[in-house]
């Protein structure tokens, strides 16, 4: 998986620090640089540990003492038992992945509760690009071109929504934010076309 675009400009990592409960277990999966680990390892104590593909950010968590394995998520979850973690957080990487439906199951196999985060590409910025532009979408949100993007199941809050409900996960909590650069939240009301970014808390029913 291709780098993703600086982790310090990322509202959705605070509010996912948020969500996590002192003292617990985490497994990060496509962690990135370690950031959301140290903050978390750091300031709520937990057991954390990483999984991520690009050497940079592996050597990147290695360097801020973030215990990280150099895996293909891809390749699933094998190494890992059930329940093996209170959480496993699952942020911006979704839409990277090429079997988005089997990771989910690992996600809530290996872990208790599942927190995914991704861009909501039913955005109405997105619509309005589409429409009058009539090609993919490039900003700083999806600053690539289409034939190089690392994003290759981009999906909407709907989408996500009508796959958990196909897979048996219980939706504990949805976070919809509006404004990418200061984390602004949105209510639950029409987050399909106004939210830019989602976090999601799963259980398995």
């Amino acid at each position: 998986m291709s780098p993703k675009r600086s982790e310090h400009t990322r509202p959705d990592l605070q509010i996912i620090a948020d969500l996590i409960e002192p003292n617990s277990s985490v497994l990060d999966l496509g962690c990135g640089s370690g950031e959301l680990l140290k903050k978390i390892i750091d300031e709520k104590h937990v057991q954390g540990h990483g999984v991520e593909i690009y050497d940079k950010y592996v050597f990147e968590c290695i360097a801020k003492g973030v215990p990280v394995i150099h895996s293909d998520l891809d390749e699933g979850l094998g190494d890992y038992y059930d329940n093996s973690f209170d959480y496993i957080i699952l942020s911006q990487t979704l839409q990277q992945i090429r079997h988005p439906k089997k990771i989910l199951q690992e996600m809530l196999r290996v872990g208790k509760i599942g927190i995914v985060g991704f861009l909501n590409f039913g955005y109405w910025r997105v619509r309005h690009y589409l429409t009058f532009k009539g090609a993919m979408p490039k900003s700083k949100v999806l600053p690539y071109e289409w034939y190089e993007t690392p994003n290759i199941h981009l999906s909407t809050i709907k989408d996500f929504r009508r796959l958990c409900d196909e897979s048996g996960y219980r939706i504990v909590k949805q976070v919809n934010i509006v404004n990418k650069k200061r984390g602004l939240m949105l209510p639950n009301l029409l987050p399909n076309s106004f939210a830019e970014l989602a976090v999601f808390v799963l259980e398995p029913r």
